[in-house]
Protein backbone atom coordinates (compact mmCIF):
# COMPACT_ATOMS: atom_id res chain seq x y z
CA UNK A 1 0.00 0.00 0.00
CA UNK A 2 1.47 3.36 -1.03
CA UNK A 3 2.12 6.04 1.56
CA UNK A 4 2.34 9.79 1.24
CA UNK A 5 3.88 12.41 3.48
CA UNK A 6 1.44 15.26 4.06
CA UNK A 7 1.33 18.37 6.22
CA UNK A 8 -1.76 18.65 8.41
CA UNK A 9 -2.72 22.08 9.70
CA UNK A 10 -4.62 21.67 12.95
CA UNK A 11 -6.78 24.52 14.23
CA UNK A 12 -6.66 28.10 12.97
CA UNK A 13 -4.12 29.89 10.78
CA UNK A 14 -2.23 33.16 10.68
CA UNK A 15 -4.33 34.63 7.86
CA UNK A 16 -7.60 34.32 9.76
CA UNK A 17 -5.99 35.23 13.09
CA UNK A 18 -4.94 38.71 11.97
CA UNK A 19 -8.51 39.31 10.80
CA UNK A 20 -10.00 38.17 14.09
CA UNK A 21 -11.82 35.32 12.37
CA UNK A 22 -11.62 32.87 15.25
CA UNK A 23 -13.56 32.21 18.42
CA UNK A 24 -12.49 31.82 22.05
CA UNK A 25 -14.95 29.96 24.24
CA UNK A 26 -13.80 30.50 27.84
CA UNK A 27 -15.55 27.48 29.31
CA UNK A 28 -14.55 25.19 26.44
CA UNK A 29 -10.87 26.17 26.56
CA UNK A 30 -10.60 25.79 30.33
CA UNK A 31 -12.50 22.49 30.29
CA UNK A 32 -10.44 20.94 27.49
CA UNK A 33 -7.20 22.11 29.09
CA UNK A 34 -8.25 20.61 32.41
CA UNK A 35 -8.94 17.23 30.81
CA UNK A 36 -5.53 17.36 29.14
CA UNK A 37 -4.00 18.20 32.51
CA UNK A 38 -5.60 15.20 34.19
CA UNK A 39 -4.21 12.93 31.48
CA UNK A 40 -0.76 14.42 30.87
CA UNK A 41 0.65 16.64 33.59
CA UNK A 42 3.75 14.67 34.53
CA UNK A 43 5.97 15.80 31.65
CA UNK A 44 5.26 19.49 32.25
CA UNK A 45 5.81 19.17 36.01
CA UNK A 46 9.11 17.33 35.59
CA UNK A 47 10.22 19.86 33.00
CA UNK A 48 9.34 22.77 35.29
CA UNK A 49 11.19 21.22 38.23
CA UNK A 50 14.30 20.79 36.11
CA UNK A 51 14.12 24.33 34.74
CA UNK A 52 13.51 25.73 38.23
CA UNK A 53 16.64 24.14 39.69
CA UNK A 54 18.64 25.17 36.65
CA UNK A 55 17.45 28.75 37.18
CA UNK A 56 18.47 28.61 40.85
CA UNK A 57 21.95 27.41 39.91
CA UNK A 58 22.32 30.14 37.28
CA UNK A 59 21.13 32.77 39.79
CA UNK A 60 23.60 31.58 42.42
CA UNK A 61 26.55 31.51 40.01
CA UNK A 62 25.69 34.91 38.52
CA UNK A 63 25.18 36.44 41.99
CA UNK A 64 28.58 35.19 43.14
CA UNK A 65 30.22 37.43 40.54
CA UNK A 66 28.55 40.45 42.15
CA UNK A 67 29.48 39.60 45.73
CA UNK A 68 26.72 37.23 46.73
CA UNK A 69 22.94 36.98 46.79
CA UNK A 70 22.48 39.33 49.76
CA UNK A 71 24.39 42.13 48.05
CA UNK A 72 22.46 41.62 44.82
CA UNK A 73 19.09 41.93 46.59
CA UNK A 74 20.22 45.19 48.16
CA UNK A 75 21.12 46.66 44.76
CA UNK A 76 18.20 47.05 42.28
CA UNK A 77 20.53 47.52 39.31
CA UNK A 78 22.42 44.30 40.06
CA UNK A 79 19.12 42.50 40.56
CA UNK A 80 17.96 43.59 37.11
CA UNK A 81 21.20 42.30 35.58
CA UNK A 82 20.70 38.93 37.31
CA UNK A 83 17.12 38.80 36.02
CA UNK A 84 18.33 39.36 32.47
CA UNK A 85 20.99 36.65 32.80
CA UNK A 86 18.48 34.15 34.21
CA UNK A 87 15.95 35.02 31.49
CA UNK A 88 18.50 34.40 28.73
CA UNK A 89 19.60 31.12 30.31
CA UNK A 90 16.20 29.68 31.28
CA UNK A 91 13.74 30.68 28.57
CA UNK A 92 15.16 28.45 25.80
CA UNK A 93 14.18 25.54 28.06
CA UNK A 94 10.82 27.03 29.04
CA UNK A 95 10.05 27.14 25.32
CA UNK A 96 10.02 23.34 25.44
CA UNK A 97 7.41 23.46 28.19
CA UNK A 98 5.32 25.92 26.18
CA UNK A 99 5.46 23.50 23.26
CA UNK A 100 4.36 20.64 25.51
CA UNK A 101 1.07 22.49 25.87
CA UNK A 102 0.86 22.84 22.09
CA UNK A 103 1.62 19.13 21.63
CA UNK A 104 -1.09 18.19 24.13
CA UNK A 105 -3.56 20.42 22.27
CA UNK A 106 -3.02 18.37 19.09
CA UNK A 107 -3.07 15.05 20.96
CA UNK A 108 0.65 14.36 20.72
CA UNK A 109 2.54 12.66 23.59
CA UNK A 110 5.25 14.56 25.45
CA UNK A 111 8.19 13.80 27.71
CA UNK A 112 10.17 15.97 30.10
CA UNK A 113 13.14 15.78 27.68
CA UNK A 114 11.25 18.18 25.39
CA UNK A 115 12.80 21.05 27.36
CA UNK A 116 15.89 20.34 25.21
CA UNK A 117 14.01 19.87 21.93
CA UNK A 118 13.89 23.49 20.75
CA UNK A 119 17.28 24.83 21.76
CA UNK A 120 18.01 25.47 18.08
CA UNK A 121 15.62 28.42 18.48
CA UNK A 122 17.02 29.29 21.89
CA UNK A 123 18.62 32.62 21.01
CA UNK A 124 15.43 33.87 19.35
CA UNK A 125 13.35 32.67 22.31
CA UNK A 126 15.62 34.46 24.78
CA UNK A 127 15.39 37.69 22.77
CA UNK A 128 11.63 37.30 22.58
CA UNK A 129 11.39 36.78 26.34
CA UNK A 130 13.50 39.90 26.98
CA UNK A 131 11.44 41.98 24.54
CA UNK A 132 8.07 40.90 25.94
CA UNK A 133 9.28 41.37 29.53
CA UNK A 134 10.44 44.89 28.67
CA UNK A 135 7.12 45.79 27.03
CA UNK A 136 5.09 44.38 29.91
CA UNK A 137 7.26 46.20 32.46
CA UNK A 138 6.84 49.49 30.60
CA UNK A 139 3.08 48.96 30.49
CA UNK A 140 2.96 48.17 34.21
CA UNK A 141 4.98 51.29 35.04
CA UNK A 142 2.51 53.50 33.20
CA UNK A 143 -0.50 51.92 34.88
CA UNK A 144 -0.95 48.34 35.99
CA UNK A 145 -3.85 47.76 33.55
CA UNK A 146 -1.75 48.35 30.38
CA UNK A 147 0.79 45.90 31.77
CA UNK A 148 -1.89 43.26 32.28
CA UNK A 149 -3.30 43.81 28.79
CA UNK A 150 0.17 43.54 27.22
CA UNK A 151 0.86 40.36 29.19
CA UNK A 152 -2.27 38.81 27.67
CA UNK A 153 -1.61 40.08 24.14
CA UNK A 154 1.98 38.80 24.22
CA UNK A 155 1.24 35.46 25.88
CA UNK A 156 1.59 33.40 22.67
CA UNK A 157 4.77 34.95 21.27
CA UNK A 158 7.16 32.12 22.23
CA UNK A 159 5.25 29.38 20.35
CA UNK A 160 5.19 31.68 17.32
CA UNK A 161 8.97 31.99 17.48
CA UNK A 162 9.40 28.22 17.86
CA UNK A 163 6.68 26.67 15.72
CA UNK A 164 6.21 29.38 13.08
CA UNK A 165 9.95 30.23 13.13
CA UNK A 166 9.29 33.97 13.40
CA UNK A 167 11.65 36.61 14.71
CA UNK A 168 10.79 38.10 18.12
CA UNK A 169 9.54 41.34 16.55
CA UNK A 170 7.38 39.46 14.04
CA UNK A 171 5.93 37.31 16.83
CA UNK A 172 5.16 40.34 19.00
CA UNK A 173 3.46 42.22 16.16
CA UNK A 174 1.42 39.20 15.04
CA UNK A 175 0.40 38.31 18.59
CA UNK A 176 -0.83 41.83 19.36
CA UNK A 177 -2.62 42.21 16.01
CA UNK A 178 -4.39 38.87 16.44
CA UNK A 179 -5.20 38.62 20.13
CA UNK A 180 -6.65 42.14 20.41
CA UNK A 181 -9.86 40.93 18.78
CA UNK A 182 -10.66 38.57 21.67
CA UNK A 183 -9.13 40.49 24.55
CA UNK A 184 -12.09 40.14 26.93
CA UNK A 185 -12.46 36.33 26.75
CA UNK A 186 -8.66 35.98 26.96
CA UNK A 187 -8.63 38.19 30.05
CA UNK A 188 -11.39 36.03 31.52
CA UNK A 189 -9.37 32.85 30.94
CA UNK A 190 -6.22 34.22 32.55
CA UNK A 191 -8.27 35.73 35.38
CA UNK A 192 -9.60 32.26 36.25
CA UNK A 193 -6.06 30.89 36.30
CA UNK A 194 -4.86 33.80 38.44
CA UNK A 195 -7.69 33.39 40.95
CA UNK A 196 -6.88 29.70 41.16
CA UNK A 197 -3.32 30.64 42.09
CA UNK A 198 -4.63 33.07 44.74
CA UNK A 199 -6.85 30.35 46.20
CA UNK A 200 -3.82 28.06 46.52
CA UNK A 201 -2.03 30.80 48.49
CA UNK A 202 -4.89 31.16 51.00
CA UNK A 203 -3.88 28.15 53.15
CA UNK A 204 -0.33 29.52 53.42
CA UNK A 205 -1.65 32.94 54.47
CA UNK A 206 -3.95 31.41 57.07
CA UNK A 207 -1.40 29.01 58.56
CA UNK A 208 1.81 31.03 58.19
CA UNK A 209 2.00 31.94 61.91
CA UNK A 210 1.03 28.51 63.21
CA UNK A 211 2.70 25.13 63.54
CA UNK A 212 0.56 23.98 60.59
CA UNK A 213 2.41 26.23 58.12
CA UNK A 214 4.12 23.22 56.42
CA UNK A 215 0.67 21.81 55.65
CA UNK A 216 -0.27 25.06 53.91
CA UNK A 217 2.91 24.86 51.83
CA UNK A 218 2.20 21.23 50.93
CA UNK A 219 -1.32 22.13 49.81
CA UNK A 220 0.09 24.95 47.66
CA UNK A 221 2.73 22.75 46.03
CA UNK A 222 0.24 19.95 45.37
CA UNK A 223 -2.21 22.38 43.77
CA UNK A 224 0.61 23.84 41.71
CA UNK A 225 1.24 20.43 40.13
CA UNK A 226 -2.20 20.82 38.55
CA UNK A 227 -2.29 24.58 38.00
CA UNK A 228 1.02 24.84 36.11
CA UNK A 229 0.17 22.15 33.51
CA UNK A 230 -3.34 23.59 33.24
CA UNK A 231 -1.86 26.99 32.44
CA UNK A 232 0.43 25.66 29.70
CA UNK A 233 -2.30 23.45 28.25
CA UNK A 234 -4.61 26.48 28.08
CA UNK A 235 -1.94 28.36 26.14
CA UNK A 236 -1.45 25.38 23.84
CA UNK A 237 -5.17 25.21 23.04
CA UNK A 238 -5.35 28.96 22.43
CA UNK A 239 -2.35 28.77 20.11
CA UNK A 240 -3.89 25.86 18.20
CA UNK A 241 -7.26 27.55 17.80
CA UNK A 242 -5.88 30.97 16.88
CA UNK A 243 -2.71 30.36 14.85
CA UNK A 244 -2.90 26.66 14.03
CA UNK A 245 -0.17 24.03 14.17
CA UNK A 246 1.44 22.34 11.15
CA UNK A 247 2.27 18.68 11.74
CA UNK A 248 4.08 16.25 9.43
CA UNK A 249 2.19 13.00 9.00
CA UNK A 250 2.73 9.91 6.86
CA UNK A 251 -0.54 8.29 5.80
CA UNK A 252 -1.56 5.55 3.43
CA UNK A 253 -3.67 6.59 0.46
CA UNK A 254 -6.63 4.77 1.99
CA UNK A 255 -6.24 6.68 5.26
CA UNK A 256 -5.95 9.98 3.42
CA UNK A 257 -9.16 9.31 1.52
CA UNK A 258 -10.90 8.34 4.76
CA UNK A 259 -9.76 11.50 6.55
CA UNK A 260 -10.77 13.66 3.62
CA UNK A 261 -14.26 12.22 3.93
CA UNK A 262 -14.25 12.98 7.64
CA UNK A 263 -13.26 16.58 6.91
CA UNK A 264 -16.62 17.05 5.22
CA UNK A 265 -18.35 16.35 8.54
CA UNK A 266 -18.74 18.91 11.36
CA UNK A 267 -15.85 18.91 13.80
CA UNK A 268 -14.66 20.95 16.76
CA UNK A 269 -11.20 21.28 15.18
CA UNK A 270 -10.12 22.52 11.78
CA UNK A 271 -7.78 20.45 9.63
CA UNK A 272 -6.07 21.56 6.44
CA UNK A 273 -3.96 19.15 4.42
CA UNK A 274 -1.07 20.03 2.16
CA UNK A 275 1.39 18.04 0.15
CA UNK A 276 4.82 17.89 1.80
CA UNK A 277 6.35 19.61 -1.19
CA UNK A 278 4.66 22.94 -0.53
CA UNK A 279 6.53 26.07 -1.45
CA UNK A 280 5.70 28.07 1.66
CA UNK A 281 7.97 28.66 4.65
CA UNK A 282 9.19 25.70 6.66
CA UNK A 283 6.93 26.14 9.68
CA UNK A 284 6.21 22.51 10.44
CA UNK A 285 7.40 20.30 13.25
CA UNK A 286 7.24 16.56 13.78
CA UNK A 287 5.31 15.30 16.74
Amino acid sequence: MSEKNIIVSVGGNVETAVKGEYSVDVKSVLSEAWQLTLNSRMSINLGLIGVFFFGVVVSYIASSFFGGIEIVFENPEMLQIINVIVTIAVWPFIAGIEMMGVYHAINRPTTSNMVFSFLNRGSWVALCALLTSLLISLGAQLFIIPGIILAVLLSLTVPLVVEKKMSPVQAVVLSVKSLRFKLLPLLAIYFVLFMTLISLLVPIALLVDSSLAPIGIMIFLFGLTYLAPWYYNVKGILYRDIFGVFVNRTLSEESINGELEMDNKPSSKSYTKKDSGHNGPDDTFSA
